[in-house]
């Protein structure tokens, strides 16, 4: 394990010779076992493992320093990739040395993947049950009908072998299964738990979660994941022409509205002009809402990437959205 660190700080520091310093270059593992019995006659036990890589790289030159993040997960350490780790954070920092502020603009943007897996988290709560039956959902009422481009399918599936947070059943006991939220831009279904599906007259999704076995079971999704497309980040580059690579955003939670969809949120990134990745840009906004995020996406990657948490992401091409600039 530790040699494993070693090996990811060896790595970056081949990879550029503009890294000049590495924060931290970590490995983590877990080994979790459940049991969970409950008076309705449930009783049920399950064992998971998990592992990752994560390093925070400094890259400098003469028009200053940047940090670049990168990892690899999987559900155990030989399903790690150190190089791609390495190259990972090497290329986020790197490409952002010399990045000046943009003009303001309203222009196609590409989400990469790590940004993207955060907005899915944020469009994840907001197909909760228990959120659409209070009303705090801009999904609520809305079944059935179309809510995204016909590129978009969201899918929460926790008997995936390779979404980080797998597992045989939920916090209530009830058997994980795949669950189709929007198919094909349509809105099929909210994730529920025992309680939220009991006041609608319907059955748990098996999306019961806890914070740990003492809490009340909440509900939430566990494994999302968009349909990967056929088009390489490359691909989206050329097929867009002009555009902005968003690679790291900022105050993104504090930053959206669940009920009304709108959101605004700081922003980093990359120019894309005539189709390839050009310079830096740095302290600008992005702003839309989730509704036209959904329905105007022109593009989805076939670059899944997992990361830790309960969203995988690829990278996302959206046309039409607000940057906030000088």
């Amino acid at each position: 394990k530790v040699q494993m660190a070693l090996e990811l700080e060896a790595a970056l520091r081949r990879s550029d010779s503009r890294i000049t310093g590495i924060e931290s270059a970590d490995y983590f593992d877990a080994i979790g076992e459940a049991a969970l019995a409950s008076t309705t006659g449930i009783a049920v036990e399950s064992r998971a493992t998990r592992a990752g890589l994560s390093t925070f790289a400094l890259a400098t030159d003469t028009a200053g320093a940047q940090v670049g993040f990168g990892w690899s997960v999987g559900r155990g350490p030989g399903a790690l990739d150190i190089e791609a780790a390495a190259a990972a954070a090497a290329t986020r920092a790197t490409r952002m040395l010399g990045a000046t502020k943009p003009d303001s603009t309203r222009c196609t943007v590409v989400l990469d993947p790590l940004v993207t897996s955060m907005f899915l988290g944020i469009i994840g709560s907001t197909l909760s049950g228990e959120a659409v039956n209070k009303g705090r959902s801009l999904f609520a009422g809305r079944l059935d009908q179309e809510v995204a481009s016909s590129l978009i399918t969201l899918v929460d599936d926790p008997t995936d072998p390779e979404a980080f947070a797998a597992s045989a059943f939920d916090g209530e006991g009830i058997a994980s299964r795949r669950n189709v939220l929007i198919g094909a831009g349509t809105l099929r279904g909210y994730v529920h738990n025992a309680s939220s599906a009991a006041r609608v007259g319907t059955k748990s999704t098996g999306n019961a979660v806890r914070g740990g076995h003492a809490s009340i079971p909440g509900v939430g999704c566990r494994a999302l994941a968009l349909t990967p497309g056929q088009q390489s980040p490359e691909d989206i580059y050329r097929s867009i022409g002009e555009g902005i690579l968003i690679g790291s955003v900022s105050g993104l939670h504090s930053g959206v509205n669940p009920v009304s969809g709108d959101f605004s949120t700081g922003a980093e990134g990359v120019r894309i002009r005539n189709g390839e990745l050009a310079e830096p840009v740095r302290e600008f906004t992005i702003g839309s809402t989730l509704q036209r995020m959904l329905q105007d996406t022109i593009a989805v990657g076939s670059d899944i990437e997992r990361v830790p948490g309960t969203a995988a992401g690829v990278s996302l091409a959206i046309e039409g959205v607000s940057v906030g600039g000088r």
